[in-house]
């Protein structure tokens, strides 16, 4: 499917901790689209992108989910799916799916305790919480926390980015 014309990406950057480059937000958009590939999503669509530092996702993990630490990334779907039906409510919108908050700091620290690339790291980080923004949720149930897990990582097998 050609997405170039049926999605977009906003980025924001908020940190300078570490250097935004257009390689990583290739790599960001190169995430989004696999997730919504695998996912069989073809309608046009746009995602926002926000990159934080740890003390930014600090405060948003706290005012937004009452945890007092900082997280990795953060995900603000735009419609929720607990409907009664199995297709998401938005399967006939053509628009927003929502935000991506993005710890930087975070993902660098991840990737280097993890033992893989900071690349790895974020291209998971953007699986992850594009699968949140299409209704997926690891936190309501171990049936559902396994799910997730298959599908994040057959989505970084298509993207050569899987654990070796």
């Amino acid at each position: 499917m050609n997405r170039k014309m049926c999605l977009k990406i906003d980025f924001e950057n908020k940190q300078e901790k570490i250097a935004l480059t257009y390689k990583l937000k290739m790599l960001i958009r190169q995430a989004v689209e696999a997730t919504l590939d695998y996912e069989q999503y073809g309608n046009p669509c746009e995602v926002s992108v926000t990159f934080v530092d740890n003390e930014g996702i600090h405060a948003l993990n706290q005012k937004f989910r009452g945890i007092d630490r900082p997280t990795d990334v953060l995900s603000f779907p735009l419609f929720d799916y607990s409907g009664e039906c199995e297709e998401p409510a938005i399967d006939e919108f053509m628009g927003m799916l929502g935000d991506v908050v993005l710890s930087l700091e975070q993902a660098k620290a991840q990737a280097e305790e993890y033992g893989h690339s900071f690349s790895r790291e974020v291209a998971f980080l953007t699986v992850h919480s594009m699968l949140h923004l299409l209704g997926y949720d690891h936190e309501t149930g171990e049936e559902d926390e396994l799910e997730m897990r298959r599908r994040q990582t057959e989505i970084m097998e298509q993207l050569g980015l899987g654990i070796a």
